[in-house]
């Protein structure tokens, strides 16, 4: 089935603008054309593709369609440069990628890629395989495990975690060391719902299943910053510790007791050869700044 670039064009821009009227304007064309061109794309495929918002969201057939259009943009891309012909457009790849990798070390490896426009989406390492396997973005940093189905997983090394927090949280919460008890009570910092690093560690560290309070700071600078002014405990990444660590705004709550995370780059295997470069890119930025095995 053959699809009109065009109405390709407008439904991945309302897509990612979240309505029509910007869509119009990133087009450069009436918000009435980017009607029409929606239209007859969903009476193209005979469904609805737009949840009309605001913001506007894809329905699962937008969603699979706006992929579609994705891959296009990069298999043409790759062709362009093996044929050394003048690349037209834009080239776009939607990444999944969690926040911590984001906040330490991924963004060299995407500097080094240029001519691609690229969206990411942030989630926990141990769920962004499942934006791949609902087939919703064309790669992903993921937790190492074994590759989506239709992926290549490629192993990149471990991002180092530490349990931390400002002295004076450690010796208002821990005056007689960090124990069980202890620790069901002091506040910790979490991610979000679905970072389970804390817990992970809290499991390690006492065997023992805790749930204490916590904050949600949804940030990784401000899960630092939230250590270091005391509000609660929080894994964070040895790459990002050096400085607090030396001017003792924050100590190890477990000195030699770390926590690394193994993490994997995974790639649609039918992009695999339009995103050749971009791999090697991360797999150069990961030797740098992750821990080899």
């Amino acid at each position: 089935m053959h699809f009109d670039p065009d109405h390709l064009a407008a439904l991945t821009a309302i897509l990612r603008r979240g309505s029509f009227d910007a869509a119009a304007h990133e087009l450069a064309i009436t918000p009435s054309a980017v009607s029409q061109r929606i239209k007859a794309l969903e009476e193209r495929v005979g469904a609805t593709l737009i949840n009309r918002g605001p913001p506007c969201t894809a329905t699962q057939t937008g969603e699979r369609l706006a992929k579609h259009a994705e891959n296009i943009g990069l298999l043409e891309a790759q062709l362009a440069r093996e044929l050394r012909l003048e690349q037209s457009g834009e080239t776009r790849l939607r990444i999944a990628v969690n926040a911590d990798s984001l906040a330490t070390w991924f963004i060299p490896a995407l500097a080094k890629v240029p001519g691609i426009l690229f969206e990411l989406v942030i989630d926990d390492q141990d769920h962004s395989a499942d934006w791949l396997k609902r087939g919703e973005v064309s790669a992903a940093i993921t937790a190492s495990a074994p590759a989506v189905t239709g992926c290549d997983a490629t192993p990149l090394g471990s991002l180092r975690y530490f349990a931390t927090a400002s002295p004076e949280f450690a010796a208002r919460w821990f005056p007689d060391g960090v124990t069980a008890p202890a620790l069901a009570k002091a506040p910790c910092l979490v991610f979000n719902a679905k970072d389970a690093l804390q817990r992970l560690w809290l499991e390690t560290q006492t065997g023992r299943r805790l749930s204490p309070p916590s904050h949600t700071i949804p940030s990784t600078h401000a899960f630092i910053d939230a250590a270091r002014a005391g509000l609660g405990w929080g894994m964070n990444p040895e790459i990002l510790l050096q400085g607090p660590l030396e001017r003792r705004e924050l100590i190890d709550l477990s000195p030699g007791q770390p926590l690394d995370v193994a993490l994997s780059w995974q790639v649609s295997r039918v992009m695999a050869p339009a995103l050749a470069d971009l791999t090697a890119a991360v797999k150069r930025a990961a030797r740098d700044r992750l821990r080899q095995t």
